[in-house]
Parts: structure tokens; C-alpha cells; sequence
């Protein structure tokens, strides 16, 4: 049976953030995942992590400028060595962590940069992160993400992880399926996950329409969770949605699975 991870960029953020690691303990949580540690240091989360009892699941690379808009470099071509430097930067606080995957972001295609040069780009970089972080124990994951959240974003569906994963070439490269932002690009959830079990190294869910909990819109998660479980699906399933009410009050959907 897989496991729940609370994402702590998306839930308790009432609380600050070093807080929320107790609030999703209380609530029953066993791991956390979030979008990056970076504004801390290795060790003051590491500290949060023990306090609680949770494990660290999974964060992503450093993504550029969030708060001005940028959602990952890895296919900006004169952005390489800042990609290289967020590797190393990323591996050094996995290793006091304790996780074991890190998320890489594609990103929005920067303007005067072409497809072509983007995804050549991206492959170069997704080369160096697989093997950089094979050597360091710690697998590489690509999330396709939908268009109407983030215009322009470069991965898209599941096809196009499949393809891009196939041109790396490494065997430590896998893709992280996002239930609802596959829902929005390309639906048929169900057969697509079985298609591509093998290569789904973690999962993460929200409903739609609205990013909100399980239970709030048309995706059918008591059959897509039984499925994937049927799948035996074993790693991580990350709750990364924008809860309708309060985390608390919106957690009813965990509840009933467990």
C-alpha cells in the first residue's frame, strides 16, 4: 500500500513554516514533501524531521526566481552552470535528510530560446543531474505539468517524460506523476499509469477542477488509489492540493483510505 506524504508548500500554511512539520505529524502523516529547503539549513530541518518522526520524501532542485515567476532553468541553454551548482547544492541537503529523490523542473521556455535548443538543453542537464546524483545515492524525477496552471512550461504529458527519459538514457531517471496536472493534459489516468508503472518513482494528487483535496472534483480517487495499489505501487503518494477549508477539515478523504 502506498504511502501519504503531506506537501508542506500547500498544506498547514497557516503556520510558519518550521511549524508545519508537527501539524502534519498530529495530523497523521508519516512523511513530508515540499518545494524546496533551501531558505533553511540542512540541519534545523533535519531537526524538525526527528522531532516528528516524519521522513523527508522528496523537494526539488533549485528552480530559479519563484517569486518572480520562474518555475525551473533546466532548459534555460545559459543558465548551465547555475544548474550544476543547484545539483550540488540539492545533494548536499539530501544527504542530511535523509531523502532519497529529488524533483527536477523543467521550466517556462524562456523568450529567443527555441524548442529545439530548450529540449536539447534539458536533456544535457537531466544527463549530468541522473548520473551526478546516481553517484550520491539519489534518484532523478521529471514532472510533467499542466499548461493552463504554468503557460509555457516545457514537460508537458507523460509521453513526452517517456521520450525525454529514453534520450538521456540513464537508469536513474524516472518520472513523477502528477495525478491531477495529468488529468488536466491528457486524462485516461488509469491505463496510463499502469503503461508506465515501472518508470512512476513517486505520485502526487490534488482534485479538479481547483487543486483542492481528494473528493472535491471529478477525479475518482477511491478507484485511481485502489488502482494504483493493485499496481503495487509501494513508493510515496504526495498531497500537494490546495485544501477547500483547512488541512484539518479536508482531510476526511485520508481518513476513509486508511
Amino acid at each position: 500500500m502506498a504511502k501519504f506524504a503531506a506537501n508542506l508548500s500547500m498544506l498547514f500554511t497557516e503556520l510558519d513554516f518550521v511549524d508545519r512539520f508537527a501539524a502534519a505529524a498530529k495530523a497523521g502523516f508519516t512523511g513530508v514533501e515540499y518545494l524546496f529547503p533551501y531558505a533553511l539549513t540542512p540541519e534545523q530541518i533535519k531537526q524538525k524531521l526527528d522531532d516528528n518522526q516524519l521522513t523527508q520524501v522528496l523537494f526539488n532542485l533549485p528552480a530559479g526566481d519563484w517569486e518572480a515567476g520562474e518555475r525551473g532553468i533546466a532548459v534555460d541553454p545559459n543558465r548551465r552552470e547555475e544548474f550544476k551548482a543547484g545539483v550540488a547544492q540539492a545533494i548536499t541537503y539530501a544527504q542530511v535528510l535523509g531523502n532519497s529523490q529529488i524533483n527536477c523542473l523543467a521550466g517556462i521556455v524562456p523568450q529567443g530560446v527555441s524548442t529545439s535548443e530548450a529540449h536539447a538543453t534539458f536533456v544535457e542537464n537531466l544527463r549530468y543531474a541522473a548520473q551526478t546524483l546516481k553517484q550520491a545515492g539519489i534518484r532523478l524525477v521529471i514532472e510533467a505539468i499542466n499548461t493552463r496552471d504554468i503557460p509555457g512550461f516545457f514537460l508537458n504529458t507523460t509521453e513526452q517524460a517517456k521520450s525525454v527519459i529514453q534520450e538521456v538514457g540513464s537508469d536513474n531517471l524516472f518520472i513523477q506523476y502528477d495525478i491531477y496536472h495529468m488529468q488536466i493534459m491528457e486524462g485516461d489516468l488509469a491505463p496510463t499509469m499502469s503503461a508506465n508503472i515501472a518508470q512512476i518513482a513517486h505520485v502526487q494528487l490534488a482534485d479538479n477542477p481547483g487543486r483542492h483535496e481528494p473528493g472535491t472534483g471529478e477525479i475518482n480517487y477511491p478507484f485511481v488509489l485502489k488502482h494504483l495499489d493493485e499496481l503495487g505501487y509501494q513508493g510515496w503518494i504526495g498531497c500537494e492540493y490546495k485544501p477547500k477549508t483547512t488541512t484539518l477539515e479536508g482531510l476526511d478523504w485520508l481518513n476513509l483510505y486508511r
